[in-house]
């Protein structure tokens, strides 16, 4: 695998400006009082079942290094260091930082990396601070990006700028395997709700090969009206660059 520090060219190289952070502030806040407040339920209590069962048709090598941005405290991040990962997340809010150690029964080295706090014990590290201040230096090369939740948790406004920002941090050779909960349109057909979400096929398409693995539908209760019930699209999705001939098929 080709290591390159090239900015990915999902976007132009620009700079975050404080008009995007600003954009995100409200957020950040929200979220910072969600764990302030211990109101989390969105925590997996588990590690999520399709990450371990579609993780390995990545065919990464022992030791390959994987990115997980707003990982809060998740789980996730301890099944893949025990796949050999080397795993460096990045989260905004030090209370989620210190239960994921504490939890774990893990004792961590703290030290401070620029604007960051990071936090490390073995294979595990967390940046602790905004995503959307980090630069390419602030976590070096790595092989894959895993979002379980990131994308999906954040504002419709904010969306691209998540995404614009990890273009900026990506090696071209970095590949990301995205899980997502899509509610199908009421209108919408079984093919259609079985597709590319049209929201990824926006964000991603420009510079992404987009493979969509796996799509489970399931009849849950509406959060926004219990005694309703929803039908959600859980979707495995794995991008490769389109430019980097040296990536290996999926």
């Amino acid at each position: 695998m080709r290591e390159t520090t090239e900015p990915h060219p999902a976007v132009e190289a620009e700079p975050v400006v404080a008009d995007d952070l600003g954009r995100c502030d409200g957020d950040n806040q929200l979220w910072l009082q969600c764990w302030r407040e211990r109101r989390t339920d969105f925590h997996q209590s588990q590690v999520n079942p399709l990450l371990s069962r579609f993780w390995p048709s990545l065919k990464l090598a022992h030791g390959s290094r994987v990115f997980v941005p707003l990982c809060g405290k998740s789980l996730d991040m301890i099944w893949l260091a025990q796949q050999g990962h080397e795993v460096l997340g990045v989260e905004l809010s030090p209370v989620a930082v210190e239960d994921f150690f504490r939890e774990n029964g893990l004792q961590p080295v703290k030290r401070q990396a620029g604007q960051f706090t990071l936090w490390s014990h073995g294979k595990l590290s967390i940046l602790c601070g905004n995503y959307f201040a980090l630069n390419a230096d602030d976590i070096g090369i790595f092989d894959t990006v895993y979002d379980r939740a990131a994308l999906t948790a954040l504002p419709e406004n904010v969306r691209g700028l998540y995404v614009a920002q990890l273009g900026r941090l990506m090696p071209k050779s970095a590949r990301v395997f995205l899980l997502t909960i899509e509610d199908a349109a009421e209108d919408a057909t079984l093919s259609q709700a079985a597709g590319v979400d049209e929201e990824i096929a926006r964000l991603y398409t420009a510079a992404f090969e987009i493979d969509l693995a796996y799509v489970e539908s399931v009849f849950e209760s509406d959060p926004e009206s219990p005694d309703a019930m929803r039908r959600a699209e859980y979707k495995v999705y794995r991008l490769s660059d389109k430019t980097d001939l040296s990536a290996p098929c999926l």
